[in-house]
């Protein structure tokens, strides 16, 4: 006895549905000679009789009930696939875990989030703000698939990608006698309250590098542990800083002013995960939708040399 196949199972299952030839034929978009022949053809093949002819009409043979109701158990297993697929696609019943370093998480990861939304508008999704010391735990025990840093991790097993550089910037407080300048050196800083990161820090580091590769003592009046922390109290007027542009990447900022730095410096960027891990599409999608809007932001203040052109 010959195998059925998928075709003759859509056909069976169509005249099952609509109880006539002309009825399957307009379900299937075929010719009604054509469902007859195929039915003729699968009854004469697997050598037993599908359905009894009425007035017309096919009604299933009772002798062959357990076929039907195999056809109806495939069929419900195809429903149910085609349900997880489309589920699948918009992230039901998913969840993405990742997390951010306080400078990203401010302003670009609502912004990467609203891109991968678009995409899975039912993905769950778990973010985290991770220090580089809490990184590693986060990641080696799968908390998250991956982590945006601006420093490497060091660590055999971690894998650090790199993502964009995005500039250091001067901050001052909206009104400031700065702020009539189109670049600020950090040597005009210097005659300031300065506020800061501690340089023990690695992104105090990362901070605190541009005045010290000029040679400059640098103290600070003020110190947050956060990028946040800082920009707020410049903002109310308490000093003035370097900052990254990421911490800063808002269009409108009212009470603070950002300017170029005259001294070129930068902060980079990196995605890290753990070693040999494979991430997820969703994981994937949400790292080029970070890599989007870093991109935007970087780009956000015009270097010093165009902003005095």
């Amino acid at each position: 006895m010959r195998e059925i196949t998928l075709r003759q199972l859509e056909v069976i299952r169509a005249v099952m549905l609509r109880g006539t030839i002309a009825g399957a034929a307009e379900h299937l978009g075929i010719s009604a000679p054509g469902i007859s022949r195929l039915i003729k053809h699968t009854e004469a093949t697997l050598g037993i009789r599908l359905f009894e002819r009425r007035a017309g009409s096919f009604v299933p043979a009772v002798e062959a009930s357990a076929v039907f109701d195999q056809i109806r158990a495939v069929y419900r297993g195809v429903e149910n696939l085609q349900l997880a697929l489309s589920a699948l696609r918009k992230g039901e019943q998913v969840e993405l875990g990742f997390a951010c370093a306080p400078s990203i998480a401010q302003f670009i990861a609502a912004r990467a989030i609203r891109g991968v939304r678009a995409r899975y508008p039912d993905l769950y999704i778990d973010l985290n703000i991770l220090k580089i010391e809490e990184t590693i735990d986060y990641l080696l025990l799968e908390r998250g698939e991956f982590v945006i840093m601006s420093s490497p991790v060091d660590n055999p097993g971690i894998d650090n990608g790199y993502l964009i550089a995005a500039p250091l910037v001067a901050i001052v407080p909206a009104g400031h006698r700065l702020a009539a300048q189109a670049a600020i050196s950090i040597h005009d800083l210097m005659a300031e309250r300065v506020i800061g990161v501690d340089p023990a820090d690695p992104y105090g580091a990362q901070l605190a590098r541009p005045f010290l590769d000029a040679g400059l003592a640098l103290r600070h009046d003020i110190r947050g542990r956060f990028a946040q922390t800082v920009v707020s109290l410049v903002r109310h007027g308490l000093g003035v800083a370097v900052i990254d542009a990421f911490s800063v990447a808002e269009v409108y900022m009212p009470g603070l002013e950002r300017r170029p730095l005259v001294e070129r410096a930068e902060l980079h960027a990196y995605v890290v995960r753990k070693k040999g891990r494979v991430l997820s599409a969703f994981a994937e999608h949400a790292i080029g939708q970070f890599r989007k809007e870093l991109r935007a932001a970087a780009n956000l203040i015009p270097a010093a040399s165009a902003s005095r052109g």
